[in-house]
């Protein structure tokens, strides 16, 4: 139970941070590196994301700390399970890190469906999948994938980052790494200005998914 507890800890940390500390002090504490997962169901409408959130090896091992695995070093599905149920709950409150638009309007998600962690390499993935509150078919989706105060610094995995399961043909993916643009810059003033400084430093962070369909 003490090893739940420090993980929610951890993110609770998050929201401490954001309170606590400028944007000049600001820098993650935790690295994931994600794969992301576009679903569609037969009719072409979009149905939901479903991610996969390596973490780094600092923060894996202290998430396994003190936990009984059969064989040592290693931890099967079942064993790491009440860790990736105290990981997906305690998301919520970040609404998962994941932000929809369908054509401009913000979509929301469902709680997630089908978690679970694995461990391999020293390091813990959790997958899960977000399914959307209604399906959409939009001309143009964007996601993106971020912490708002940039205490998780989420990086898209160099070799197949994004996949569309199930896509329309024509739909065609482009990935926005942060970096790439002065897009996400641009929308951090506009928005520091509305909501206060630094109320959305990690938007300099942000990957964006964009999915454009006929």
């Amino acid at each position: 139970m003490g090893m739940m507890r420090r993980l929610f800890g951890l993110w609770l940390l998050a929201a401490g941070l954001v309170l606590g500390a400028g944007a000049a002090q600001a820098h993650p504490h935790v690295w994931i590196t994600a794969t992301s997962e576009v679903l569609y169901a037969p009719d072409g409408s979009v149905t939901g994301v479903r991610h996969a959130w390596t973490f780094d090896d600092m923060f894996s091992a202290y998430a396994v700390q003190g936990l009984e695995g059969k064989t040592k070093g290693t931890y099967s599905r079942e064993e790491l399970a009440p860790l990736a149920q105290t990981n997906v709950e305690s998301l919520k409150e970040y609404a998962y890190f994941t932000f929809a638009k369908a054509d401009g309007k913000k979509e929301r998600f469902q709680e997630p469906i089908d978690y679970f962690l694995d461990y391999k390499d020293t390091v813990l993935t959790l997958h899960f999948t977000l399914p959307l509150k209604t399906p959409v078919r939009p001309k143009q989706l964007v996601l993106e994938v971020f912490d708002r105060s940039f205490f998780i610094d989420f990086k898209m995995a160099e070799k197949d980052p994004v996949a569309l399961t199930g896509a329309p043909t024509g739909c065609q993916m482009k990935l926005t790494r942060p970096g790439d643009g002065t897009a996400s810059a641009q929308k951090l003033n506009e928005q520091t200005f509305a909501e206060g400084e630094n109320a959305n430093f990690g938007l300099m962070f942000a990957n964006k998914i964009t999915v454009d369909c006929p």
